[in-house]
């Protein structure tokens, strides 16, 4: 995206706002020029005379002419751009990162786990697979938030990628609410006895570091091997470029050997969640 120089952001213009739960928005952006950008790099988002953040884009990685980034109101710069409308313009920097191993999905199953805004980084794999299903062998999406409220592109999308054939979604939310009437408890729940092949599947997980946790611990659980599960490890980026030293997890430098890491590389390693 910026070539010359990558700490300098290329311009992007806000051209929609979409409020998807009380805490969260999608910008919907269009670069200066299109952003090529594989499913889970991530990107540094720029609010202008404020700061940046970094932010895996939620859109498909096959319309690079547009980018979605999902936004959770956590601080300072998160907090200017829900303030942000069409029009203002922002910036952006990479992609940086891997992002995931798509290539290693034929002839598997997929288990995609995430947690509250931990959907929006798995969309675009999500948007990715849907296009194409045919390489793989089916997609389960397993999906958790705290309250109904609080369900990230809920429900349009959800039956939308029900309905597809080869994919199923189940949501739940953490405690019984008027009106809900799927699954109650914690993401994990739905992983007990999960039904996938699990010897030919690849899990990948992202959500906040408690549920990346404790997701991890369930799938060995269930008999998943640390090779086959891949966890999105997206708070730590500063630089984007291996340089700040911010981001490592044991010799591993997330913004350029993740920021999807396969456990099985980082498992030993302290203070990992």
């Amino acid at each position: 995206m910026t070539p010359d120089d990558p700490y300098l952001p290329a311009a992007a213009e806000l051209v929609e706002v979409i409020d998807e739960t009380p805490t969260i928005k999608t910008l919907r952006l269009s670069p200066s020029r299109p952003l090529a950008f594989r499913a889970g790099q991530f990107v540094q988002l720029t609010v202008p005379g404020v700061g940046e953040a970094p932010f895996t884009p939620s859109s498909s990685p096959l319309e690079p002419e547009r980018m979605d980034i999902t936004v959770l109101n956590t601080g300072k710069v998160t907090e200017k751009l829900h303030q942000a409308r069409p029009g203002q313009i922002l910036g952006l920097r990479g992609p940086f990162g891997k992002g995931y191993p798509i290539e290693k999905l034929a002839g598997r199953e997929v288990l995609v786990v995430g947690g509250g805004v931990g959907l929006a980084p798995l969309r675009a794999m999500i948007l990715a697979l849907l296009a194409d299903l045919g390489p793989i062998k089916r997609l389960s999406i397993k999906y958790g938030a705290r309250c109904t409220e609080e369900l990230l592109y809920w429900p349009d999308q959800h039956k939308q990628w029900a309905a597809r054939e080869k994919v199923d979604v189940t949501t739940t939310i953490d405690r019984p609410q008027d009106g809900w009437t799927g699954p109650t408890g914690v993401v994990t729940t739905l992983l007990k006895g999960v039904d996938v092949d699990k010897p030919n599947c690849l899990c990948f997980v992202c959500g906040p570091g408690i549920m990346l946790k404790f997701t991890t611990q369930a799938l060995m659980e269930e008999g998943f091997a640390p090779e086959q599960i891949y966890l999105s490890m997206n708070r730590r980026m500063s630089c984007g470029m291996g340089h700040c030293g911010r981001c490592n997890i044991g010799p591993h430098y997330l913004c350029k050997d993740g920021p999807d890491m396969n456990y099985a590389l980082i498992k030993d390693y302290p203070n990992l969640f």
